[in-house]
């Protein structure tokens, strides 16, 4: 396992099983079924409490919720490491395009330019 940016492990324009995990993960995520889990969640964690069930019960809800916690944290911190990787590779192709434009000498900043179009999906 090496730790470069998670962006820089698929330049030969393959994912990883991870990186296709938690792009999957980062979309089910913002869907309204997350939200409704997430809430029957927290009021399992409520009732528990409510009910005065024993120690156990509380355990398990609170350990569950830590875990979804800590595993969204991971998939997600990954999903905004991609994209704030292309959004940099973008920012260095449209700069040097303008370069190029005030220089009056076209080069291939053009084409860098043209692949950054839609690299987030990519990466």
């Amino acid at each position: 396992m090496t730790l470069q940016h998670p962006a820089e492990k698929g330049e030969d324009g393959r994912r990883g099983r991870f990186e296709r995990f938690a792009e999957l993960a980062s979309n089910f995520t913002a869907s309204p079924l997350f939200a409704g889990l997430c809430l029957l969640l927290v009021a399992a964690f409520v009732a528990v409490h409510a009910a005065g069930l024993g120690p156990e019960w509380q355990l398990v809800v609170g350990d569950t919720m830590t875990a979804v916690t800590l595993l969204l944290l991971a998939m997600l911190k990954n999903s905004e490491r991609r994209a704030e990787h292309a959004i940099q590779r973008k920012l260095d192709a449209i700069a040097e395009a303008l370069l190029e434009l005030q220089e009056d000498e076209p080069g291939e900043a053009h084409d860098r330019l043209r692949e950054a179009v839609g690299m987030e999906e990519r990466l």
